[in-house]
């Protein structure tokens, strides 16, 4: 058979040799879930079984196990064909006889099975086989963008939710959303025939169907792996709710409302996250789409893409968290608990003072590590990424950090990876809490000149909403959106340029974030922007001369504009209070205790901000009620004072 872009078949089959290969390593290899629940990943190819964890033994040798197993597999393969047993078939693909293999198109590759096992506790059935198709050997001539909804988008909804009398919040997941899916171009896939058990090759008649040791199968209808399958599956959701008065937004991908009804849903793959106002214009929805897709439907709104929502609707409170996480990716990693509790998620460089504070960290010279140990650090960057923008964002500058390394890591790095996997166990399951606000997109941003790498400087940004800060008054905190923490591409030859590169960082994630809001139904007035450098947030403000500012990247000066059209309102404000500089660089373990409660939930987080004088209001005065012990970023909850108890005594 010919392939697509001058692919040959040998280098097909090379590829499905590899992968085979690959399903020996100990990557594959499953770990043991709590209450020793095993927890299958991939099954093994040869024998058609998964090996046990701890003895390295198939479990072929575990009569129980293997029966289960192999019945789960059935299932699937019952699933995805015409059916098995009591599994009704969806008829994504069809198993092809020897003569229609050979008429198979000429402009097709033939992929590879890929076939994954996992248990799955919180689903109806939670011993899990899901077979895929390799798409990484598809070439697939239409589009493949699909418009799904974002973090910061949902969040926002939640957001949205709490602050919208009347509202509530639920959950619902389309059943087979893929394989629901007609293709009017067919894609060809290839099983390996001893994968299959005895029992379904009998009924199915296979065993006549067997070419070179496979089985081929004609794929009719979009399936898992598959890169068109998410496209074709979000179109056709498209048209068939149209009719029904719903649509998506023209400019925040997943995310829909409808013409008349007060409700808003994101979509994130096959999962609805739906906030209403009346049980009626929800039942609307939900009736729509059961009459085209099987539909599960949470009305509690306790689980939306792993994490957990625990909502309070008197208190218009929400606390959402990932329980159990972190330990599990621990397990993964087979990493032991700390000797003592590690309060520190990346150790801070040595403390230099004068000229030498501005020198930049020497050069690691440590021995770099072989393919197996950077593949380690990869998969511990990609297993807490989605979690730390989730759940805990104080890990932000550890997994910049980390990621940035993790193509030429060193024995160093993997010191400093276990020192964040301490710290992970020290803090496992942090929650955030998100509160009923005006809706008004608050911004900080800062930036540290010469911490990273290459004399290369960090610029981070925080995203909450609130209320307009008014000079003066304490600032209303809430649960983060978003966070920005990266390393900025150029050389910063100034701290000032440092901080004015954050901000036309932040400004770019601001304004769509902006759209976001006000396509909710949110209008936003200029975004609140406060940054502690006097000389960046001038030169945005065009309040002083930028005769040498000429020498920066240009294109920071699109702030300039961002102000004008009043988009964004630019401020200076004291460090101190600046939410965004915790993550610029790295700490000490106290200092990581001491603001931690600022940025997750704990018993001790305060409600309020209180505002740092500036170094001018300061003369003269009295800091007899200042909470800021010893000028150190975010004040001290132990001197944290009343809401109506000014912050600074005038002296005598």
């Amino acid at each position: 058979m010919r392939t697509p872009l001058g692919i040959s078949q040998a280098a097909v089959s090379k590829m499905l040799e590899r992968t085979i290969e690959n399903l020996h390593a100990p990557a594959f290899i499953p770990r043991v879930l709590k209450k020793a629940s095993m927890q299958f990943e991939h099954w093994e190819p040869t024998v058609n079984t998964v090996v046990h964890p701890e003895t390295g033994e198939t479990i072929t040798k575990y009569e129980k196990m293997r029966e289960k197993w192999t019945a789960a597999m059935c299932k699937e393969l019952g699933r995805l064909s015409q059916g098995y047993g009591s599994t009704a078939g969806t008829n994504t693909f069809f198993f092809m006889t020897l003569d229609e293999i050979k008429n198979i198109p000429k402009d097709r590759t033939v992929t590879y099975a890929r076939i994954v096992v996992d248990y799955r506790p919180q689903k109806e059935d939670p011993n899990r086989v899901r077979i895929t198709a390799g798409g990484n050997l598809i070439d697939y001539p239409g589009e493949l963008t699909t418009r799904t909804a974002e973090l910061t988008t949902t969040k926002i909804l939640w957001n949205s939710t709490l602050s919208t009398p009347g509202a509530k919040f639920a959950c619902a997941g389309i059943g087979n959303f893929y394989l629901a899916t007609p293709m009017e171009r067919y894609e060809y896939m290839r099983i390996i025939a001893d994968l299959i058990p005895e029992e379904f090759k009998q009924q199915y008649q296979l065993h006549d169907k067997i070419h070179k040791g496979y089985v081929y199968c004609e794929i009719r209808r979009g399936m898992y792996g598959l890169p068109q399958s998410g496209r074709i599956a979000n179109d056709l959701l498209k048209k068939r709710l149209a009719p029904h008065g719903y649509y998506e937004v023209q400019h925040t991908p997943g995310l829909w409302k409808h013409k008349t009804r007060p409700i808003q849903f994101v979509l994130t793959v096959d999962d609805f996250g739906i906030k209403y106002v009346g049980e009626e214009h929800l039942k609307h929805l939900l009736d729509t789409v059961k009459k085209y897709y099987e539909l599960t439907i949470d009305m509690e709104g306790s689980l939306y893409c792993g994490i957990t929502c625990k909502w309070d609707y008197d208190k218009r409170t929400l606390d959402i968290s990932m329980l159990g996480y972190v330990m599990k990716q621990l397990q993964k990693y087979n990493h032991p608990p700390p000797k003592k509790p590690q309060h520190c998620p990346w150790e801070p460089a040595p403390r230099s003072f004068g000229t030498k504070s501005q020198e930049t960290e020497p050069e690691d010279t440590s021995p770099p590590l072989d393919k197996k140990g950077i593949h380690r650090i990869q998969q511990i960057c990609g297993s807490f990424l989605f979690y730390g923008r989730a759940n805990d964002p104080t890990t932000a500058h550890a997994l910049n950090e980390l990621a940035s390394q993790q193509s030429c890591a060193t024995e160093q790095t993997t010191k400093r990876a276990n020192q964040f996997l301490d710290y992970m166990h020290t803090h496992p399951d942090a929650v955030i809490r998100y509160y009923a606000s005006d809706m008004i997109l608050n911004v900080h941003s800062d930036a540290s000149y010469l911490t990273a790498r290459n004399a290369r400087s960090r610029a981070c940004g925080w995203y909450f909403l609130g209320s307009v800060p008014k000079d003066g008054k304490p600032i209303t905190l809430n649960g983060a959106i978003d966070q920005l923490c990266t390393v900025i591409k150029l050389v910063a030859a100034s701290a000032a340029e440092a901080e004015l590169a954050a901000l036309f960082l932040n400004a770019k994630n601001a304004k769509v974030i902006r759209i976001t809001l006000e396509e909710l139904g949110h209008p936003q007035p200029p975004t609140p922007i406060h940054s502690d450098n006097s000389t960046a947030v001038g030169i945005v403000n065009n309040t002083i001369k930028r005769q040498k500012a000429r020498a920066m990247e240009m294109r920071y000066f699109w702030l300039l504009d961002g102000a004008i059209q009043k988009l964004f309102h630019f401020k200076y404000h004291p460090g101190l209070e600046n939410l965004a500089d915790y993550q610029t660089k790295a700490h000490s373990g106290s200092h990581h205790e001491k603001v931690r409660p600022f940025y997750v939930h704990t018993p001790t987080s305060p409600r309020f901000l209180f505002r740092a004088a500036k170094p001018s209001e300061r003369r003269g005065c009295v800091d007899r009620y200042d909470p800021y012990l010893r000028k150190y970023p975010l004040p001290t909850l132990t001197r944290m004072p009343r809401v109506d108890r000014p912050l600074v005594a005038p002296a005598g």
